[in-house]
C-alpha cells in the first residue's frame, strides 16, 4: 500500500492506466471495433475521466466503506480485497455510463446500461484482483525498496 502521496499517485496511475488499457481492449472486442484507432482515440479521454473519480469520489468513498466495515484490518489481504472490490463495483457503475455515452447512444441508455454493467464488472472484478491489483503491488514494493535502498 501506498505510505505517501508520490506513492498514492503512482499507484493510483497504474492501476487506473492498467485498467482502463484492459478495459477499452475487452469492450472494443465486444463491440467488434478494435483498432489502434479507435483504441487511441479513447484511451486519453477514458483514463482522464477514470482517474478523476478513482481520485476524487470513487477512491474516497470505496475507502470509507472499507475502514468502516467490520473486517480485521490486521489482515491487510481483507483490507485490499474489501477496497478492490467496491472500487471495481463504483468504477464499473461510472465508466459503464461513461462508454455508452461517449460513443453516443443516449436514446438507448435505459435499455443498454443493465447489460453493459453487467459485463463490464465480470470482467473487470477477475482483472484487477488477479492481474491489474497484483502487478501494481508489485510496482509499488520495487519503487519503495528503490527509495530506501
Amino acid at each position: 500500500m501506498p505510505t505517501n502521496k508520490k506513492e498514492g499517485l503512482f499507484f493510483t496511475t497504474m492501476m487506473c492506466g492498467l485498467m482502463v488499457i484492459g478495459m477499452s481492449i475487452y469492450n472494443l472486442s465486444l463491440h467488434q471495433a478494435l483498432t489502434l484507432e479507435s483504441f487511441a482515440i479513447g484511451l486519453i479521454p477514458a483514463f482522464i475521466f477514470a482517474f478523476v473519480l478513482d481520485v476524487f469520489i470513487v477512491g474516497v468513498i470505496a475507502k470509507k466503506i472499507a475502514f468502516s466495515l467490520p473486517i480485521p484490518k490486521e489482515k491487510p489481504i481483507f483490507l485490499i480485497l474489501t477496497i478492490s472490490t467496491l472500487m471495481i463495483i463504483g468504477m464499473v457503475t461510472f465508466m459503464s455510463a461513461f462508454g455508452i455515452l461517449i460513443n453516443g447512444q443516449f436514446s438507448e441508455f435505459g435499455t443498454v446500461y443493465a447489460q453493459t454493467w453487467g459485463l463490464n464488472f465480470i470482467v473487470a472484478l477477475p482483472y484487477q484482483l488477479l492481474i491489474v491489483g497484483p502487478i501494481s503491488r508489485y510496482l509499488l514494493s520495487q519503487v519503495q525498496q528503490t527509495a530506501t535502498e
